[in-house]
């Protein structure tokens, strides 16, 4: 009850089109969203190693119980893959990576519930473009020729026209079909599965998208208590008029400022903490320049999502943002205080498709590296990349996206790029495993940050948490297709619990519900392990150890090799993991039932 227990599999090599059968004790272990989609690539991945592009590198589209039901703020999907980004200090495997996993918004995933699947599993390769039409149990495989390098503002518009509103879908632009390995999958043209290069293993199926109308909607175990739930979690929202203004006023672009004050924001490549023209790009400037609109995802009241429409000599552009991730790496990152600049940036990133976190930290990275003399102009093809350059930071994003001359280096990240310049560049080189960091800085708050992003387990993740209940949770969460934004109303008579009881008739105490995401969390990390992860890749850029910030409230805050080292051992031993390797206890997976991964 509450799931369908069948996942659509589609192979694009064979053709084969079938509805695969999910145990029961699957869906009770790992719910759905990134849970379920972890159990699968397990599951079908059977050994290490395997190159993230080839054709039997699983996609997985996982929407998760709450999809599709009227519970506020609960429309989330997470793509779920082997990464084409991550990679270990000491190779076991020449395709050696982590897992990926890449959260969206918007619509897709509640209208996969409603044509009857739980998720759905792409393999192969198709041998000419195409794109997946469902329409609840027809399932096509239609050519995509004619859509094939479109952009996917033009795309979605395109769609739009051919099928009309009633569908939905998600896509990629220019910069998965070109494989740069930090593409992104969209949806609704402005909701960005980003990071993990989940856009590229979806180019290096040939698929340009996924089309799905639904009529369907799985069967509640008890209606009455759902409904009885369903009315408390909307008044409580109704009841929080603060609390809910304070998303639909700005969304996260209000952290812009609060980030900057408190010294905690990505500046000049995380050289510093604080914006000196964060004033130019924060809530208010958006809201009297640029924020013509405000929009929410299925079922949300929060409506944390922008619409812009900016004038000048960046103007005519109509696009989402800034945000905050989006306005501090592609802004402050870069010391861009050019408001409309900033958002033409925003609107060329996601048009190609391509991970805005990740670009913002190759440009700052590639800016900083000339500031220093490493690289030159000749290096970077010419483009006069310097701090505040909006036009030449759209030129190389421009390379980036193609993958034309200094791109198709730039397109590997900053670990690739440090590798080929050398020169102790690898020092300001902002990642973990290969991923990059996002916009949160680390000195002000290092226990936590460092933590944060060094155990994150695809890659550095401010969604992470240092506290392993919190990212316990957020793994339940992005199982259950919640947002993270509204997870603060579903507590006592309102837990996710009660829900999911409600939903599938499965009852949990807090102990066997809270296990749930613990269980999602180490499996990753054995299949991050198994890859040939250990604690040598848990660890941070030396920036971090070595330069203080110089103003503001991070200046001259900085924590040892010893402190994080006293740090990440008490994380271990919280988690039940060696201290020597990382990896988890034989006893803690017997106690979670992943014994099987041994």
């Amino acid at each position: 009850m509450g799931q369908y227990g069948i996942l659509l599999d589609i192979n694009l090599t064979t053709k084969e089109i079938k509805k695969t059968p999910v145990s029961k004790s699957d869906l009770k272990n790992f719910l759905g969203g990134r849970g379920l989609g972890m159990k699968i690539l397990w599951d079908r991945i059977k050994k290490p190693g395997l190159n993230p592009m080839s054709p039997e590198n699983p996609l997985c589209f996982m929407p998760g119980p709450f999809s599709g039901l009227p519970i506020p703020s609960s429309s989330r999907t997470t793509v779920v893959t082997k990464s084409p980004r991550t990679s270990p200090e000491n190779k076991k495997y020449e395709h050696s990576s982590t897992v990926s996993y890449a959260n969206m918004g918007g619509f897709f995933g509640p209208e996969v519930k409603f044509a009857g699947y739980d998720g759905i599993v792409v393999l192969g390769k198709a041998s000419s473009p195409v794109y997946i039409l469902i329409e609840d149990d027809k399932v096509e495989i239609k050519s995509a020729l004619s859509y094939w390098g479109m952009g996917t503002d033009s795309f979605d518009k395109a769609l739009i026209e051919k099928y009309g509103k009633e569908y939905q879908s998600c896509y990629i632009g220019q910069g998965g079909e070109n494989l740069v390995p930090y593409a992104s999958i969209l949806n609704t043209a402005a909701r960005a599965a980003g990071r993990g290069g989940v856009g590229a293993v979806m180019g290096s199926k040939n698929l340009k998208a996924i089309v799905v109308k639904g009529t369907k909607q799985p069967q509640l175990a008890k209606h009455k208590m759902y409904l009885e739930l369903l009315e408390k979690a909307r008044t409580a929202f109704r009841e929080d008029i603060e609390g809910v203004e304070y998303w639909r006023s700005g969304g996260t672009a209000h952290a812009l400022q609060n980030s900057s004050n408190n010294g905690t924001m990505a500046v000049r490549n995380y050289r510093e903490g604080t914006f000196k023209e964060v004033e130019m790009i924060n809530t208010k400037s958006a809201r009297t320049q640029i924020w013509k609109r405000d929009f929410a995802c299925f079922s949300c009241q929060l409506a944390c999502k922008k619409s812009g429409f900016a004038k000048g000599a960046y103007g005519g552009v109509v696009h989402d943002g800034p945000e905050y991730e989006t306005g501090t790496m592609l802004g402050a990152n870069l010391l861009i205080s050019d408001l409309a600049g900033l958002n033409k940036m925003i609107a060329i990133c996601d048009d190609y498709g391509i991970d805005i976190i990740t670009t913002g930290g190759v440009l700052g990275f590639l800016m900083e590296a000339r500031e220093k003399g490493m690289i030159d102009l000749t290096f970077l093809d010419g483009i006069d990349l310097t701090w505040g350059n909006v036009d030449a930071s759209i030129e190389m994003i421009h390379k980036i996206a193609r993958r034309q001359g200094i791109g198709k280096i730039a397109s590997l990240g900053v670990k690739a790029l440090a590798q080929k310049i050398g020169k102790g560049s690898e020092e300001f080189a902002i990642h973990v495993k290969g991923h990059e960091l996002a916009a949160w800085n680390v000195n002000v708050n290092a226990e936590r940050m460092m933590i944060t992003y060094a155990t994150a387990n695809r890659g550095a993740c401010h969604l992470n948490s240092s506290s392993f209940s919190r990212q316990n949770n957020s793994a339940i969460q992005d199982s259950l297709g919640a947002c993270s934004f509204a997870g603060g109303w579903y507590k006592n008579d309102i837990s996710y619990r009660k829900f999911i009881e409600a939903i599938t008739g499965e009852e949990h105490t807090d102990e066997e519900f809270n296990q749930i995401g613990e269980r999602v969390f180490n499996l990753e990390k054995m299949f991050n392990y198994r890859e040939g992860f250990t604690r040598a890749d848990d660890k941070l850029p030396e920036r971090f150890f070595k330069d203080a910030h110089t103003y503001g409230k991070g200046k001259d805050v900085l924590a040892s090799h010893a402190d994080f080292d006293k740090w990440i051992e008490k994380y271990y031993t919280e988690r039940g993991w060696d201290l020597q390797t990382s990896m988890p206890k034989s006893e803690k997976l017997a106690q979670l039932g992943l014994e099987f991964t041994l």
